[in-house]
Order: structure tokens, then sequence, then C-alpha cells
């Protein structure tokens, strides 16, 4: 009998081994990146902002949600972030959670699409001082602006953004007020896609309930400049910068105090700086004033001009930088904003005396500082002496061996000593007498 092929059973073997070839590669998830500003618009949510889209542009996401929930903030702060948000090549959403008023409205605006929590609000853009009444008219006419060229890039009505600003812009609405929508007013208005409950409503809505949601969190980095800009931290760090200036001067030559106070200096401009805070010309002031200081100490004879000044910049520096001021403006300071800092610096400058005064013996005596103390040997048959028991050279006189800055050492009856200027310095040659001794050295001034 002939043997029949059945066919059948094998093409739809073949069928289901090849399928995985034929279909086409399934799509991949897409990418949702989350951040959040729950906080004041200030230079610190600004640089948040920027690492944060530098971070979603990083991972490839698709699209980027902010869950806002402000009462405002910073104008320029608020500018930076929404030019950023338009540029961003992305969709961008936000959800506010609740407030998004003044500077808080004019980012919302600045998305892509706008979802708004039941019980929230938007507006009340009016820009205001430090002591909440309303800027000069220079500043409300450059928010209105603002307001309205985001509005326009975005699709939505100029003229209502205008009116979070300015009330006569659009009495019919507003009412002789400032808008300040609720959620269904603002879906009614075209300033919100739709109510959300949470990010996971607004992913539903979004149909994007299946993506990737990354949340972003700051880096280790960025982590330890937020812990320099701890109050208390930036307090320690106050103290040891004014402590280690005054201590220098009051013990010229030493080296050490310096750079303690310069270090300090690193670690408390730097994290200002990458926020925002400290401008290029407080740090300039900042260096300028340690320079003064450092002339004053080793060039300029006397305790004068350059000095003081030195001292002024540096305090001037040090507040300016605690404070968002621009160039010198505070308007938008708030006046206990300005007393806090000046109070920081002040206290940290006592703090630095009192406890210098404290510890200082204790930490020269320490095995630490021992590592950093000369230790040589200087014998009587090079030439040296020792300013113990050196009463029988008050009185005398004797030639400056090397300039007096004001330390250095002068010859009497050939034999060197270590010597101190008691007033300004003084040069090598200069004829000198003897007027007290310390422990280290012979005190000496200037014969005329």
């Amino acid at each position: 009998m002939a043997k029949h092929w059945h066919w059948k059973p094998l093409c739809t073997l073949l069928y289901f081994l090849l399928l995985p070839l034929m279909a086409p590669a399934q799509a991949s998830r897409p990418k949702v990146f989350v951040m959040e500003i729950k906080d004041a618009i200030d230079p610190r949510t600004n640089r948040y902002t920027e690492l944060a889209l530098e971070e979603a542009t990083r991972i490839g996401a698709d699209h980027v949600l902010l869950e806002l929930d402000t009462y405002g903030g910073a104008v320029n702060d608020a500018d930076e972030i929404r030019t950023r948000l338009l540029e961003y090549p992305k969709p961008i959403y936000v959800f506010i959670n609740k407030n998004a008023a003044s500077a808080g409205a004019l980012i919302s605006i600045a998305c892509d699409s706008i979802y708004m929590a039941p019980g929230a609000n938007i507006g009340a853009a009016t820009v205001v001082t430090a002591d909440g009444q309303a800027a000069p008219g220079k500043y409300q006419s450059y928010m209105r602006s603002i307001m309205r060229s985001t509005a326009e890039a975005n699709g939505r009505d100029p003229r209502l953004a205008e009116s979070m600003v300015d009330a006569s812009v659009d009495s019919t609405l507003s009412a002789g007020q400032v808008i300040t929508f609720t959620t269904s007013e603002a879906i009614r208005n075209g300033y919100c896609e739709g109510q959300a409950s949470s990010i996971n409503d607004v992913l539903k809505q979004l149909n994007l309930q299946n993506a990737e949601v990354v949340r972003y969190q700051l880096s280790t980095t960025n982590k330890v400049i937020s812990f320099f800009l701890n109050p208390f931290i930036s307090g320690i760090l106050l103290l040891i910068i004014l402590g280690g200036l005054w201590f220098e001067l009051q013990t010229p030559g030493i080296g050490f105090p310096l750079v303690a106070a310069v270090v300090a200096g690193i670690l408390y401009l730097t994290p200002y700086y990458l926020n925002g805070l400290a401008e290029n010309w407080e740090i300039l002031l900042f260096i300028l004033g340690l320079v003064l200081i450092g002339l004053e100490v080793l060039v300029i004879p006397g305790f004068g001009v350059a000095g003081i000044s030195g001292i002024v910049l540096v305090f001037l520096s040090l507040v300016l930088i605690m404070v968002n001021n621009q160039n010198f403006d505070f308007t938008f300071v708030p006046s206990q904003e300005l007393m806090k800092s000046l109070i920081s610096v002040v206290v940290g400058m006592v703090g630095a005396v009192v406890v210098i005064a404290l510890t200082w013996n204790r930490l020269v005596g320490s095995k630490a500082m021992q590592r950093l103390v000369l230790n040589n040997t200087f014998t009587s048959k090079e030439g040296y002496r020792s300013a113990n028991a050196a009463e029988h050279l008050i009185g005398r006189t004797g030639v400056a061996h090397t300039r007096m800055a004001p330390t250095g050492r002068v010859m009497i009856d050939d034999m060197l000593y270590d010597a101190q200027a008691r007033e300004g310095f003084i040069e090598k040659g200069d004829i000198v007498q003897v007027i007290d001794q310390s422990t280290f050295s012979l005190r000496v001034k200037k014969v005329s």
C-alpha cells in the first residue's frame, strides 16, 4: 500500500516555529521621567530643574512629568526654569498638587499639558516685594510679558495669563482682582487638560499607565552640596573662615589658621555658587578682601586702610552670598533673611574668637599640631640665642638682621635673636631698641 504524507500537521508545526520570526519586534515601553518642585522657587530650585532635565536626557526619557506645589518665589529663577521647559525637546506635563501660585503659575503654563488635583489653584502671579507689597511697575510689566508669551507658545489664551498678573487686563473674569483659577475653572478656560488625583492618574489619562516610571533622585555629590548648605554647617564654616583670618592677623607668619580659613572658604562658597546664590562678583569681593588682608600682613607696614578694607569686604561678601540679591537690589529679599545672614556672620566671627581663645593652647600641644611645628635646634655655635631669660637685653639697641613684617631677627652684640616689631614693619639694617620680651621672642621698636 502506498504511504501518504500528511502535510497539514507539518505545515502547522512550521507555522508556529516561524511565527516569532515573522512577528514584528515587541515595542519597548515608553519611559516617563518624574521630578518635583515642592518648595519656593529660588536658585536651588532652578539648579534642581537643570540637573533633572539633564538626567532625563541622559536616560533617554520619552516624557517628563513635573509634580508641582509652590506658592512662588524669585521671578528671575522662574523665568530661567520656564525657558528651560519651553526649549526641552520632549513633552513635559505638570501635575499641580494643590498650589501653582505666582512663579509656579508661570512654570505650569510653560509645560505642554496641565493636570490639577481636586482643590488645586493656579494664578495670582502679581510680583510682590519682600514685605508682600506689589512691586514697582517695571517688574509687573516684565511678568505680564513673559506670562503672555509663554501662554502663546503653548496655545493658551494670553490675556488670561496676563490677567493673573494685572486685574485691569480682563475685568469680566477677574472682577477687579487678579485671576486665580480653581481646577474646574482652569479646565473651562483652557488652562488645564484634566483633573487628576495622583501621578498614576495623570499617566492613565495620558495612556502611559504601562510606561516605565523613573523618579529623579539627587546624586551623592549634590546631596553633599545640600549638606554644606545646611545653616548649621554653614555657620561652622563661617566660624573657621573668620576665626582663621582673625588669628592670622594676631599671630602673623604661622600660616595654619590662614590655610584652615581658605579651605573652609572653598567649602562654604562652592555649594552657594553651584546653587546660584553666590554670584561671581560676590566671590571676587571675598577674594579681594583676602588679598588686601594678605597685603596688610605681609607687605604694607602697620595696620590701616588695606587691612580694614579687607575685613569689610570679606564680611560684606559672606553676608551677600547667603541672600538672593540682584546686584545689591534687595527688593525681593525678605528683611528676616538679610538679618539672618548678618547674625550668622557676626555670630561666626564672635564664636571664632571665643573658640580659639578657649582651645588654642590645647591645639598647639596636640600630636597633630606637633607634626606641623618646626623642631630643628639652633645652637649658640651658629649665632642663635633664645629670648628666654633676656631681661638684661631690655633697653639695649641692635640692628634688624632681617626685614620684620612684623616678625624677624635682630643682631645684638653679634648674637641673633628672634624678635617682633611692636608697631608697623621694620626694614633690614634699621636700628632697633628692645622694649620687652615674650616666651619666644623680643619685642622691639625702631629707633629714629
